[in-house]
């Protein structure tokens, strides 16, 4: 059995790539999980340094799951890439301070 063209192709371990991608519509963190489950990416874009990229997963999971799909073997995070990675940091300090107004406006009503 010969494998197709598709299969010898650069970045052809992505098979579950819809499922990942409507399960980080939900949420990053489910999307991130799945990709870890299912792909090897994770693990090689962050050099299978675990701590960062579970450090990445509870406190940045926008930016980790950037940084995982945008990341390439031999050439890093190059070109549009980092302004993904940079746009998804934004979305997670935006969302960390978000949280924050709103909860100090709740102690303020209280």
């Amino acid at each position: 059995m010969t494998p197709r063209p598709a299969d010898r192709a650069y970045g052809a371990g992505m098979g579950c790539g819809c499922l990942i991608v409507l399960a980080s519509a939900v949420s990053p963190r489910l999307g991130l999980f799945l990709m870890w489950l299912f792909t090897d990416k994770v693990p090689q874009s962050f050099d299978g340094n675990w701590i960062v990229a579970v450090l990445g997963f509870f406190f940045l999971p926008w930016t980790t799951l950037a940084w995982a799909v945008v990341w390439a073997p031999f050439g890093g995070v190059t070109g549009v890439g980092w302004f993904l990675v940079i746009f998804a940091f934004l979305v997670d300090v935006s969302t960390h301070l978000g949280a924050a107004q709103s909860r100090r406006e709740q102690r303020s009503a209280a």
